[in-house]
């Protein structure tokens, strides 16, 4: 992976991390670096983004102290994105709502729209991208 690409990645990261860019900006500055998709496992703690190359960077973060909820519940997960697409909720209130309504993790199809996010017991809640 290009030492460029890398820097990008991981600074986006950081910075969705500290809740200083929004989803949208996220979006635009992966897609920049040519990342195609990227997988969040909020129990492992760690993000994994990939490109189209087959290449992989592996970004660890701080686990929540708060216990994922064991029910998937869809409304509290569509209410987070909600709150984070209107600008009102940043990323590190995004993964404790999200983690709240039983959401162990999710991953974002860059080149497809669509965010996929999963349950414990496999329940999924697929939304796509606003045009």
């Amino acid at each position: 992976m290009h030492a460029t690409t890398r820097a990008t990645i991981q600074s986006t990261f950081d910075a969705s991390n500290q809740g200083t860019i929004h989803f949208g900006q996220v979006v635009g500055q992966l897609l920049a670096a040519q990342v195609e998709s990227y997988q969040v496992d909020y129990r492992s703690g760690r993000a994994t983004f990939y490109l189209p190359d087959g290449d992989t960077l592996d970004c660890p973060f701080e686990r929540s102290a708060q216990r994922i909820a064991d029910a998937f519940d869809g409304d509290a997960v569509r209410a987070a994105i909600r709150g984070a697409q209107q600008g009102q909720v940043m990323y590190p209130e995004f993964k404790r709502r999200t983690q709240q309504a039983g959401c162990v993790g999710y991953t974002v199809w860059l080149a497809g729209r669509h965010v996929t996010y999963v349950g414990r017991r496999g329940e999924t809640h697929l939304e796509r991208f606003p045009d």
